[in-house]
């Protein structure tokens, strides 16, 4: 694979995440509008020795911050809500898989959104099934 290859690659992975959420049915997506999303390749040392993952290419995406139904009006400041998409690790589960990209990408996200709002996988199936097909 060439460089030109992984650019489009990244590109094409950075547009159907940035759909897959605007596809979001309301009033998720007014919700989680504060919700930072970032895309790296791999998890860092630290994230993988803490959920004990020996192979970074088994965490696909990771969800950090306090889910909405866990929040408190006594909270104090904290750092904000982030959805981590592990680049890598997707494009290597489609590959294995079969599945399409988009498909792969729309999952993880919606899945660790999902989790913002302490959903069950059950409820983010559902969403899922619900929210517009990127493609």
């Amino acid at each position: 694979m060439t460089d030109d290859d992984l650019t489009a690659l990244d590109a094409e992975f950075e547009a159907t995440v940035r759909a897959t959420i605007a596809a979001l049915p309301e009033p998720l997506a007014s919700a989680c509008k504060d919700v930072v999303v970032m895309i790296l390749d791999f998890a860092d040392d630290d994230t993988l020795n803490e959920m004990e993952i020996d192979d970074p290419y088994d965490l696909l995406g990771l969800y950090r911050g306090v889910s909405l139904d866990q929040r408190s009006i006594n909270d104090i400041a904290r750092e904000p809500d982030m959805v981590f998409l592990y680049r890598l690790p997707i494009f290597d589960y489609a590959e294995e898989t079969g599945e399409a990209l988009e498909d792969v990408v729309r999952h993880v996200t919606i899945h660790e959104i999902g989790h913002h709002f302490g959903f069950s996988d059950e409820t983010m199936e559902a969403i899922e099934a619900e929210s517009t097909t990127v493609h």
